[in-house]
Parts: C-alpha cells; structure tokens; sequence
C-alpha cells in the first residue's frame, strides 16, 4: 500500500514523433518504442508537410522530407538484428559503410559472382 504517495519515476514515451504540417500547426506523440513511432508515422505522412522520429537523446533519426519511411524502417529492422546476432567482421574495399559480411553492397556482390567463375 502506497498510501497516497506516487511512484518518483514514470516511464513515458521517450521516443517521439514530431508533425508538422504548415496549416494545423505541429503535434507531438509520444511513443513507447520504434515500432510505435514508425506506426505513427505511416498513419499521417500523408496528411501533413513532414513527420520527424526524435530519438531518446533528441537527435532527429528520420524524416519524411528526405526519406521514405517503409525504407527507414527496413534499414531499422536490420540494424536491430546487427545488434542482436554476432556478425563476423568485415571491411568493405570500397568503404561503402553499408556493407556487411551478411549483407554485401553491390559492388561486393559483383566482385563475389566474378570470383565464382
């Protein structure tokens, strides 16, 4: 029993989604996580001028004005799986920082086709 006493700590929203649209103005929602943002986002990029995902650190992670959320999410989803599985190390030689021993940029993949034959 608490007896009146709240709890010192509330875990909110701590990822937000920011819209901003130049005739309504701009509205803030809170969500519990990534999958809840990009929910968010996809429900009303159409119907406002940008829709933004803060992170919890307040650095801007995505925005509709220069990309598509269905491509965001993907390389969302595969950087969550990065994190989660062990990937073996691997250095591009064309220094595309998107390249990965699991998922080769093209370049690689063409390189790898060659050495087959």
């Amino acid at each position: 029993m608490t007896d009146g006493l709240e709890p010192t700590e509330e875990t909110d929203g701590s990822i937000v989604v920011r819209l901003l649209d130049d005739e309504t103005g701009r509205e803030k929602v809170r969500c519990a996580s990534y999958e809840d943002a990009i929910s968010v986002v996809k429900a009303n990029h159409n119907s406002v001028t940008v829709a933004k995902i803060v992170d919890r650190d307040g650095d801007v992670v995505f925005t509709s004005a220069e990309m598509d959320i269905d491509d965001w999410e993907t390389e969302w989803e595969r950087a969550k799986r990065r994190q989660s599985v062990d990937v073996e190390e691997y250095e591009c030689p064309y220094d595309n920082i998107a390249c990965f021993a699991d998922d080769l940029c093209i370049d690689c993949q063409i390189d790898r086709v060659k050495e087959q034959y």
